[in-house]
This record gives C-alpha cells, sequence and structure tokens, in this order.
C-alpha cells in the first residue's frame, strides 16, 4: 500500500524541476497523487477501512491546498501539472 522507494525516486525524476528538486509543488503532488490512486484501489477492496478512509482524505485535502497555493504562484505550472496528473475533471 505505501508508495516503495524507486516507485517514489521514479515520481521525483519525472516532475523533479532542477537536479536536487525533492520538495516543489510539482513532486509534493505527483507523490501524493500517487498515494492517492493506491489507497484508492485498496478501500475499493477493503470497503470497511474507516482508517485508511480518514487517511485519503487528509491527502485529497492537503493535495487541494497544494494545487491552491500552485495556482495562486504559478499558473503555467498548475495548469501543466494538473494535465499530467489527470486530475481536476
Amino acid at each position: 500500500m505505501a508508495v516503495t522507494k524507486e516507485k517514489k525516486k521514479e515520481i521525483v525524476n519525472q516532475y523533479q524541476l532542477h537536479k536536487n528538486d525533492t520538495g516543489s509543488p510539482e513532486v509534493q503532488l505527483a507523490v501524493l497523487t500517487n498515494r492517492i490512486n493506491e489507497l484508492t484501489k485498496h478501500l475499493s477492496n477493503n470497503p470497511k477501512d474507516c482508517h485508511s478512509q480518514r487517511g485519503l482524505l487528509m491527502m485529497v485535502s492537503k493535495r487541494k491546498s497544494i494545487l491552491g497555493y500552485l495556482q495562486k504562484n504559478n499558473i503555467e505550472s498548475y495548469r501543466r501539472i494538473i494535465d499530467q496528473l489527470s486530475i481536476r475533471g
């Protein structure tokens, strides 16, 4: 259920803005989206797992706040990351 080190490194390499970038909003959104997708699969198989459901809601909220920050500060990057990750419709 958790993201493996290799998968996370792969995601960071794909979305990083420069060589040592691990914490930019784009990278954070990509990692969160991957975790959200994995947890959604888990919850479809285990619908009564209320603790994981709460964790999913917290991750979605965190992603929403990062998207709001990115929309205010860098609209081009916001639009690009939404298209790449297929979120928001």
